[in-house]
C-alpha cells in the first residue's frame, strides 16, 4: 500500500484498521495455551498438597500411639491391657483403643510378608491408639510415659503427627517447588509475548513510521498491540484452563481408587478451582503488560 492510500485511511478509519491485526494465525495463542494449562496444573498440584498437608494434620491433632514393645505375647497383651486402662482413667485422655492383632497383620503384611501373623516369628508391638486434649508437647509425652511406668514398662508413648514429619517435609519441599514452577512459567510466557510483540512491530514498521508522521503517539499504537496479544492471550487462556482442568479431574479420578489417605485429603474444594480460573485472568494480564511495555520500549528506539 502506497504512502498516500496510508494517508487516507488514517483519517478515514484510525490507526487500528491501519494496522493489521492477525490473530490466531500464528502460534502465539497456542503456546498461551499450553503455559496456562502447565501453570493450572502446576498450582492445582500445589494446592492439593497444602490440603492434603491440613487435612492430615488435623486428623492427627491430639493423636497419640503407645507401642508396647515386649517379646513374650502373654506380657504384651497384659500390659497392653493395663496400659489401655491407665490411659482411660487420665484426665485428658479419650478415645482409647487397642489395635486389633488382624489389624495390625494387614498393616505389617506388605512388608513382613506371612510371617506377620506369627507371632512367635516375628513380634509385632502391640499398638494402642488415643487422642489426649490440647497440643500433644514433648512435656506431655513425658507425663504419659510416667504415667504408664508402673503397669506397662514396655510401653512407649509418641504423638502420631511426629511420624509424618518428614512427609510434612516433603510435602513443603514439593509445594515450593510448585510456586518455582508456576512462576518459570510466568518468565516463560512473557518471553514469548515478548518475541511475538517483536516480530509484529517489524513487520510493520513502515506502518508505524507512517503512523507516527501522522501524528499517533506511542501509546495508542501499543494500545492496538496489546488489544490484539490480549485477545490471544485470552483464547489460549481459555483453551489452557480447559486442557489443565481435563487433567487435573482425569488425575483425581484415578487418585480417587485410593480410596483413604493423604490422597483423598488432597481434594480440591471449590475456593481451589476459582484459584485455578484466575489463572488465565493472569496470564492475559501478564500477556497484555509485557506486549505494552515491550512496543513502548521499541518505538522509543524507532524514533
Amino acid at each position: 500500500m502506497s504512502g498516500r492510500r496510508r494517508l487516507a485511511r488514517w483519517g478515514a478509519l484510525g490507526p487500528a484498521e491501519l494496522i493489521p491485526q492477525a490473530r490466531l494465525s500464528g502460534p502465539m495463542p497456542w503456546v498461551i495455551a499450553i503455559m496456562i494449562a502447565l501453570t493450572v496444573i502446576a498450582a492445582a498440584a500445589g494446592l492439593a498438597l497444602r490440603n492434603a498437608a491440613h487435612t492430615a494434620k488435623a486428623e492427627l491433632s491430639g493423636g497419640i500411639t503407645v507401642q508396647i514393645v515386649e517379646p513374650a505375647a502373654e506380657s504384651r497383651a497384659r500390659q497392653a491391657e493395663a496400659a489401655a486402662r491407665r490411659l482411660a482413667a487420665l484426665p485428658g485422655v479419650s478415645g482409647v483403643r487397642i489395635v486389633p492383632p488382624e489389624e495390625l497383620d494387614r498393616l505389617v503384611s506388605p512388608w513382613l510378608g506371612p510371617e506377620a501373623s506369627d507371632a512367635d516369628a516375628v513380634p509385632v508391638p502391640a499398638l494402642i491408639d488415643a487422642r489426649v486434649g490440647g497440643a500433644v508437647t514433648p512435656a506431655r509425652l513425658a507425663e504419659l510415659r510416667r504415667g504408664l511406668r508402673d503397669v506397662a514398662p514396655s510401653a512407649r508413648v509418641d504423638a502420631q503427627s511426629s511420624w509424618l514429619a518428614p512427609v510434612f517435609g516433603a510435602i513443603g519441599s514439593l509445594q515450593w517447588l510448585a510456586v518455582a514452577l508456576i512462576a518459570l512459567l510466568g518468565v516463560a510466557t512473557s518471553a514469548a509475548v515478548l518475541l511475538a510483540a517483536r516480530t509484529a512491530l517489524g513487520s510493520n514498521r513502515e506502518t508505524i513510521e507512517i503512523v507516527h508522521l501522522l501524528g499517533g503517539t506511542d501509546a495508542q499504537i501499543a494500545r492496538i498491540f496489546q488489544r490484539s496479544i490480549g485477545l490471544d492471550a485470552a483464547v489460549g487462556g481459555a483453551t489452557g484452563l480447559a486442557l489443565g482442568a481435563a487433567a487435573i479431574l482425569l488425575l483425581a479420578r484415578q487418585l480417587a481408587g485410593l480410596g483413604a489417605g493423604l490422597a483423598t485429603g488432597g481434594s480440591l474444594g471449590w475456593l481451589d478451582w476459582l484459584v485455578l480460573a484466575l489463572v488465565p485472568v493472569a496470564g492475559v494480564g501478564v500477556a497484555m503488560l509485557t506486549a505494552r511495555l515491550t512496543v513502548i520500549r521499541a518505538l522509543r528506539k524507532m524514533l
